[in-house]
């Protein structure tokens, strides 16, 4: 297995200010395996869901070539999460949170899965991503994405897992409560000083930032001129970059810099409609043409730039 995602699936309510969806298909485990099948064709997922989730949603991950034996069909109800976005659709307001059978999400990888080059452990307890690290024999490259509410409650087990990954997935505002640093850069160094050997800081609408110790590069978001609904966008991100690394197996700086290319574009295809829909209408083709449009509006002759002056 190149590929393994450890996450959540789920049943998403979702209001915008450009429309309003009931029970559509989301989770982290979800958004990022379908974007990392685009580039990496041997992808498989971790989850648990419960007896509603029928197999009409796995058709879903089978029609991309997802490996689905590692999501489980538990007893009870699969997670669910309803929210709204305001008009500058940065936060979601939160109605309703039902963890039902993800509560006691217990990651169990199918051996094929133990012997993984590439490992992504999604938002989940720290406990637990330690625990599936543990299992991984022999990985590559682990990337990892945390959120405020295991930075607030299991600090220590968070910094404990931080050690053991090569990239750690965090969005500035969680990156500033991590550190108490209010300035982005001085908070990626500071993670850096905490054991991981790279940050990347999520900025949203801004794009992001990777950093390792002698290294920073930075790249905007895609220009759109719509968003339909953001959630998701994070989880498509790290799916692009985490398949792209996958399909290219080279860790080096400069292609985590391609890797970076991969995922921003995957995330500006989701924002574009609800759940996975969008993902789901594109071919490779379509994601190509973007990156070619992307690649010529960030471009720049640097050297012809400094001869210049």
């Amino acid at each position: 297995m190149d590929l393994v995602i450890v996450g959540s699936v789920a049943f998403d309510t979702i209001k915008t200010p450009y429309g309003f969806v009931n029970r559509v298909l989301g989770g982290s485990a979800t958004y990022c395996s379908i974007s990392s099948s685009f580039f990496s064709k041997d992808v498989g997922v971790v989850a648990v869901v419960g007896e509603d989730f029928d197999n009409k949603y796995l058709r879903y991950f089978l029609d991309k070539g997802i490996d689905i034996r590692g999501i489980e069909k538990r007893k009870g109800k699969t997670f669910f999460w309803e929210g709204e976005y305001s008009d500058n659709l940065n936060d979601a307001k939160t109605h309703k949170t039902e963890l039902n059978v993800f509560k006691d999400f217990n990651p169990t990888l199918p051996g094929e899965y133990e012997n993984c080059k590439y490992l992504f452990l999604a938002n989940i307890d720290p406990d637990l991503q330690n625990k599936v690290i543990q299992k991984v024999k022999n990985p590559k490259f682990i990337g990892l994405d945390t959120m405020n509410f295991w930075i607030q409650n299991k600090k220590d087990s968070l910094l404990n897992v931080l050690k053991q990954i090569d990239l750690l997935f965090i969005n500035e505002g969680e990156a500033k409560l991590l550190t108490e640093e209010s300035n982005t850069i001085v908070a990626g160094k500071k993670i850096l000083e905490l054991g991981v050997s790279r940050v990347l800081i999520k900025r949203g609408e801004y794009g992001a930032i990777l950093m390792e110790k002698d290294n920073v590069f930075l790249i905007p978001a895609f220009p759109l001129e719509k968003v339909i609904d953001p959630t998701g966008a994070g989880d498509t991100f790290a799916g692009g970059f985490m398949g792209y690394l996958a399909a290219t197996e080279d860790k080096s700086f400069e292609n985590l810099k391609n890797c970076i290319l991969a995922g921003t574009i995957m995330a500006s295809f989701n924002i574009e409609d609800f759940s996975i829909k969008r993902l789901n209408s594109i071919g490779f083709s379509e994601i190509k043409k973007r990156m070619v449009k992307y690649i010529k509006s960030i471009s720049l002759d640097g050297e012809k730039f400094l001869k210049q002056i």
